[in-house]
């Protein structure tokens, strides 16, 4: 896959979170991909340091992510 056609291309861990939870909320964040870090107490720095130790999460909130930005 080129970078041209990778949707994360340029996107930090961070602002990738920042978006979904600006748009979706914590509680609809949480409801959707059920991780502790999005529904018990959630901050952004507590769940990136989760995302960035747990491939399948990031993974997860990655696609969420790409779907949000084809139809957003």
């Amino acid at each position: 896959m080129t970078q041209a056609n990778n949707p994360l291309h340029g996107i930090t861990l961070e602002k990738l979170l920042t978006e979904l939870v600006d748009y979706y909320g914590w509680e609809e964040l949480g409801s959707r991909i059920n991780i502790r870090c999005f529904t018990d107490n959630p901050s952004i720095k507590s769940s990136l340091k989760f995302l960035r130790k747990t491939e399948w999460a990031r993974t997860k909130v990655e696609n969420l992510y790409i779907q949000l930005k084809k139809h957003g």
